[in-house]
């Protein structure tokens, strides 16, 4: 019997959540889902995109950014209406991009672009059938 999941929320480990929030919402153009501070301190962050929750947690411990770690192992890919639209506005803002949007063979067209923690972000929008 398989169990009833009810959601999946990914967690990226941060060495800034303020900073990494502000990036993800800013510039990515993810809604916030805000920000938590204990004694001054950010210590958890959201961020949404669609129904979607990433959570922005502590980079601590065994939990560590690509960035801190100096690997990256994956990557998150995130569907918009126009990709060509949103690569032109992030790279306006300054940001690290992997590589142009690019007509792929697996059905979309993609740009990659890194944050300040060093998560790689592969941004999409899906072929129509008339492609």
């Amino acid at each position: 019997m398989s169990p009833d999941f009810l959601d999946a929320i990914p967690v990226l480990p941060c060495t800034d959540i303020r900073a990494a929030h502000g990036f993800l919402v800013n510039v990515i153009g993810l809604h916030s889902g805000g920000l938590v501070e204990h004694e001054g301190r950010v210590i958890h962050g959201e961020v949404r995109a669609g129904n979607r929750r990433f959570w922005l947690h502590e980079s601590a411990g065994a939990l560590t950014s690509p960035r801190q770690a100096g690997v990256r192992t994956g990557g998150i890919v995130l569907h918009v209406a126009d990709v060509d639209a949103h690569y032109e506005r992030v790279r306006a803002a300054g940001a690290t991009i992997l590589r142009p949007p690019t007509d792929e063979d697996y059905g979309q067209r993609e740009y990659g672009v890194r944050d300040p923690e060093g998560h790689d972000w592969y941004i999409a929008t899906p072929f129509t059938s008339s492609q």
